[in-house]
Formats: structure tokens, C-alpha cells, sequence
């Protein structure tokens, strides 16, 4: 399914072409057909004479109305540029041609309306001016074809001509990634809420759990309709009429995406290849406000440029767009931006996943470089390599390939050592550069030396603060440290990291220092000082040896006196079924501070159980 949209300057004839050419008014509103010009967004379907069915997409030409031109042009396959042959080229037709030429709009038909107006020789100066006009740009091998609405003159010729121009029009690529950009909502009585946008990716079909981006709301295709016919499953490239359950027409709004729920990532922030038009008024400056238009959205963007700080007319260079919110955006979309009702520029998103950049950084723009121009394996490791720790998902989405191309770029990757995989399961794993994984095991390594020069004597950093210093999610560290385990570059016991092989020991002063505490706290056998003042990092060490066993704050005994008194209590809780505080004070001549820590300490460690005032053993 191929969807055309027209183009160019107000009253030259679109719509009425699209009406006769259809048998379809595209113009909805009785606002547009008092003005006689088209305000918004109208719609239509022919079949060519091959058979082939289109959609027709009228957009305005008077210039107020662009931003609506816009949000119905970004899905077209190929464009029909209205001139009137009475006006000939005016300043929105060149506006729209260059809004063709910055979404890439490369196949296309020129229609001359109105030539029934105008004698041979006039109409032969239009044919000219408009061949120079499209002689740099993507347009510069359209067709040129005359007709009359009027009097129905060249419209066979003009349907063939669109033929033509569709048998060199690709079919839009399946990615399994259902885009709708919306352009309308609004509702039906008996049915509920319907939208329409035309399908940029993959399928859709009656029955589909959906979302609604970026609000996150959630419905259900109740019915899909294209061209007046009712569909259970529709594909990329048609323009769809989807009505919706479970959400009302006022929660949706034009700029919307209907996707499948968590298969469009929105994106804050996103690299671009931006070209600026010939025509415009003054050259672009950094951190400049402009309004963004991608899909049928319109939001205010910060115009970040990344060499320099200002572009010229008719230049390109490579940009980052903020805009006010965040967009479902995915690599490979095209833009445009418009400031005071003129156009300025436009180009496509090279990174959806972007973050803030050294300008003039060399390494940055030649990353770019390899986003827009390089091989698809040249992009997969480019894209692997600007992430902390990318995911299936995420790669996905950042790419322009299908699920089974990405796949299979990624296995012959792993294979060439050139991407490292956490998982042999391409789907759940998590994936690193070879140049990003060094960069991630060296920064691990100096982490936890680091730790182990400031801390010599605890046996490792917790795994949520090592976690934080890498800046991995939690998913891709567990798998992380399982890969850095197996290659002994540390080791993990009871959520302390190490590197391999450390183990903490302590200076001769401080081992000096140690036994004199150790000595200390076995003198007072049953009833330990709890005065002795020792360095934190000094007592955790001589507990994880085992010399001393902590039963509360400021509680300390050593080893053999707490073994001493585990026997003594089991002993006595055997012989007597149960011991108290009371007992327990008696049997070792200390006091109920101590009592009643040990035992507390023992119901911990689940040795006993309390049962009223008294403890027995487990079972």
C-alpha cells in the first residue's frame, strides 16, 4: 500500500484535483469550503490503472496552515506538487518543495492545474521555471504532467504518470515496531473513539492491546477501516482509521503514537543530520528555540549544534534536538524545524538514545559519521558502544533493521569478538562493544582497587555501590559480575566484591592493636567491657576471621567464650527443656545486660526460640 500526499501553493487547485481525480471531497469542514482553501488534513483513495490502490493525502497550502501540511506529509511515499498553471511557482510551493526534499521525498509527479486557463506558450515558461526549480532537488526527475480539472483533460495521463513514478517507490519495510503517527481523533456515535494517522511500521489488527504515546494510556482496536473498507489486519504504508475501546477522543491528541504497549522507547533527547534551507531568513544558532516537527507532532525543541556555533543557509551539520517533551522517535525518522511560520530546516534522527555532548569533540562527530553512513554492522557497534549496557530492545529500537536482520548482525558480531554478549540468549542478554567491555572491566578493576587502597581491611565493596560507580542497570550488572567471576577478574561472597585473589590483613601495628583488644575482651570471659574503643574496619575484620563474635551493639565476646557459652546453653536447655534470663545469668555469674544479649543473639541466629519468658532449642 502506497500512500501520495500533495503539495504546494494555496488555491492552486489540490483539492479539486484530489476530487476529481477520486470522486472524493477531501475537504471536511464548512470552514474550508467558505474560504475555498483547505485548513486541514483531508483524505482519499484511487485506483491506478495497474490495479494498484493509493491513498490520497490533501494537505493546505496557504502558509498559517503548514504545521497541518506537515503532520499529514511525514508517512507519504510519494508526492503530487500542485502548480497552477495561471500563478506558476509561488513561495509556498517552494516551501512544500522543500519540505519534500528535507523528508526525502524523492518520487514524485509535478501537476500543472488549470491548464485550461492558460495558452501553449505560458504553460511552456510554467514547464521551465518548474524544471529549475526542481533541479536540485530530490524531485529533479519528476514528471511533469498538465491537466484541467475543469474539463478532465490530462487526468489519464496523470494516473499513469503516478504509476509510473510508483514502480520506483519501495514498499515501507515491516520492522514489527507499529507506529501510528496520529492526525485525527475524534468520535463516533454507536462506535466510540477513532483515530487516523498513516502506518509508518509494522502491522496492526482487531483485537491488539495498544498504547497510546507519550501519555502511556492503554486501549483496544476495537475496528480498523482503509478506504472506506473494514479490515481485521493492516500493514505499513496504509492509511488506517483504528476505532479504539477503553479511552475517550479527548485523551488523544494530534502529535500522539499509537504503538504496541513498551515497543517504542520515547527518547528526551536525539542526534540529527540537519540540513538548512536555502531560503532561510538568517543562519541557525546554537541553543536556538525552534518548532520541531516529526510525525504529526509539533513541540518546541532546543536546537543544540554540535561544530559550531552557527550554520548557514543552504549548509549541514550535525545537531542535537531537546525538545519539551519527550517523542516516540526511532533512527531514521526525518524532521523538520520552523521558526516565525517559515521553514528552516530538516533532516533525520541518527541517535534516538542521545545524550549531552562535548561540542567540536572530534570522536563524537565521527560516531555520528558512522550512525548515518556506515554499514549496518558498523551502526550495531556504534550504537553498542555510545550505551553503558545495551539491551535486544533497546538495540531495536535504535536501529533501522527488523528483528531477524538485527540477529543475524549480531551473532556473526559475537562471533568476530566484536560484540560481547552476557547471555548466549540473544533476547534476554545484554550487550557491550569490545571497546566498551575493556572500557567497563578497567573501570571495575580501579574501582575496587581504589576501595581496597582507602579500606584495606574490609573484605570488598557492596555490589548496589559498585553498581552505581559502573552506571549499569540491575539487570545487565548481575550479569556483568557472573562474566567478571568466571574470568577471575574479582570475586563475590556475601554481597562484598573483591578483586580476585584479596585478601585483607592487617599491618603490624594494627595486628599489635588487635590482639591487645581481643586480650581485653577474653579477660572479662562472661561479661566483657563494653568501654574498649577499636577502629571499625579493625573489629569488622577480627569478626569476619572468626575471633570475635558481635551479639549486639557494643556487646563483643571472643570467640571461645561465646563457643563456651552455646554449649553451656544447649546443654542446660537439654537436661532442663528450656532456659530463662534468669538461668542463663546464674549459670555464667554476669548480668542480665549480657543474659539477655546472648540469647536475643541466639533466637536470631535461629539456635532457639522464644516461648513466653523462656527459650528453647530448635528443631
Amino acid at each position: 500500500m502506497f500512500v501520495i500526499g500533495t503539495a504546494g501553493h494555496v488555491d492552486h487547485g489540490k483539492s479539486t484535483l484530489v476530487e476529481s481525480l477520486t470522486g472524493i471531497d477531501p475537504d471536511r469542514f464548512q470552514e474550508e469550503k467558505d474560504r475555498g482553501m483547505t485548513i486541514d488534513i483531508g483524505f482519499a483513495w484511487i485506483t491506478l490503472p495497474s490495479g494498484r490502490e493509493v491513498s490520497i493525502v490533501d494537505v493546505p497550502g496557504h502558509e498559517k496552515f503548514v504545521s497541518n501540511m506537515l503532520a499529514g506529509v511525514g508517512g507519504v511515499d510519494m508526492a503530487l506538487l500542485v502548480v497552477a498553471a495561471d500563478e506558476s511557482v509561488m513561495p509556498q510551493t517552494r516551501e512544500h518543495l522543500a519540505i519534500l526534499d528535507l523528508l526525502g521525498v524523492s518520487n514524485g509527479v509535478v501537476v500543472v492545474t488549470k491548464k485550461d486557463l492558460v495558452d501553449e506558450d505560458w504553460l511552456q515558461l510554467v514547464h521551465s521555471e518548474i524544471q529549475d526549480m526542481l533541479s536540485v532537488t530530490t524531485l529533479k526527475d519528476a514528471e511533469i504532467v498538465s491537466v484541467s480539472a475543469a474539463t478532465k483533460v490530462g487526468l489519464v495521463e496523470l494516473m499513469e504518470s503516478m504509476d509510473n513514478a510508483l514502480n520506483n517507490t519501495e514498499v515501507k519495510k515491516d520492522l514489527s515496531r507499529p507506529r501510528l503517527p496520529i492526525d485525527r481523533s475524534f468520535s463516533i456515535s454507536g462506535f466510540g473513539t477513532v483515530v487516523t494517522g498513516t502506518l509508518i511500521d509494522g502491522s496492526l489488527s482487531v483485537g491488539q492491546e495498544i498504547e497510546i504515546m507519550p501519555s502511556g494510556l492503554s486501549a483496544r482496536i476495537r475496528g480498523l477501516q482503509s478506504h472506506g473498507k473494514a479490515e481485521t489486519v493492516l500493514g505499513p504504508g496504509t492509511r488506517v482509521a483504528a476505532n479504539l475501546s477503553g479511552i475517550e477522543a479527548t485523551q488523544i491528541s494530534r502529535g500522539d503514537v499509537l504503538s504496541l504497549p513498551n515497543s517504542v522507547h520515547m527518547s528526551e533527547a536525539f542526534d540529527v543530520r540537519l540540513h538548512v534551507v536555502e531560503d532561510a531568513p538568517n543562519p541557525l544558532r546554537h541553543n536556538m528555540y525552534v518548532n520541531l516537527h516529526t510525525g504529526s507532532s509539533e513541540v518546541i525543541s532546543r536546537l543544540r549544534l554540535l561544530d559550531g556555533e552557527e550554520v548557514q543557509p543552504g549548509q549541514s551539520t550535525w545537531a542535537q534536538l531537546k525538545p519539551d517533551k519527550s517523542l516516540p522517535v526511532l533512527r531514521g525518522d526525518h524532521f523538520i524545524i520552523r521558526s516565525n511560520m517559515t521553514t528552516l530546516g530538516g533532516g533525520n534522527i541518527v541517535d534516538t538514545n542521545a545524550k549531552r555532548h562535548r561540542r567540536r569533540h572530534s570522536p563524537t562527530l565521527q560516531r555520528l559519521e558512522s550512525l548515518q553512513y556506515g554499514t549496518p554492522s558498523e551502526i550495531l557497534v556504534s550504537c553498542v558502544d555510545s550505551n553503558p549496557s545495551c539491551s535486544f530492545d533497546l538495540l531495536l529500537s535504535l536501529s533501522s533493521s527488523d528483528a531477524a536482520e538485527l540477529i543475524n548482525n549480531m551473532q556473526t558480531l559475537i562471533e568476530e569478538k566484536a560484540l560481547i554478549a552476557t547471555s548466549n540468549n540473544i533476547k534476554s542478554a545484554h550487550f557491550f562493544s569490545k571497546k566498551g567491555w575493556e572500557r567497563l572491566v578497567d573501570l571495575a578493576t580501579k574501582n575496587l582497587e581504589l576501595f581496597h587502597q582507602q579500606f584495606p581491611l574490609r573484605q570488598g565493596i557492596s555490589r548496589e555501590e559498585l553498581r552505581n560507580k559502573l552506571s549499569l542497570s540491575q539487570a545487565s550488572f548481575s550479569s556483568v559480575i557472573s562474566m567478571l567471576q568466571k574470568a577471575k577478574n574479582l570475586t563475590e561472597s556475601n554481597s562484598l566484591i573483591s578483586i580476585y585473589g584479596y585478601k585483607p590483613e592487617l599491618s603490624e601495628e594494627q595486628n599489635q592493636y588487635a590482639e591487645r583488644f581481643v586480650s581485653d575482651i577474653s579477660e572479662g570471659r562472661f561479661s566483657p567491657r563494653t568501654d574498649l574503643k577499636i577502629d571499625d574496619d579493625i573489629l569488622n575484620f577480627l569478626l569476619e576471621k572468626g575471633r570475635l563474635v558481635k551479639v549486639a551493639d557494643g556487646v563483643v565476646f571472643s570467640r571461645e567464650i561465646f563457643d563456651e557459652m552455646l554449649l553451656g546453653v544447649r546443654t542446660y536447655i537439654s537436661q532442663n527443656d528450656e532456659i530463662t534470663v534468669g538461668d542463663f545469668r546464674d549459670l555464667y555469674q554476669t548480668s542480665r545486660k549480657y543474659a539477655l544479649a546472648v540469647l536475643d543473639y541466639l533466637d536470631q541466629q535461629q539456635i532457639t526460640k522464644r516461648v513466653g519468658d523462656a527459650r528453647v532449642l530448635r528443631d
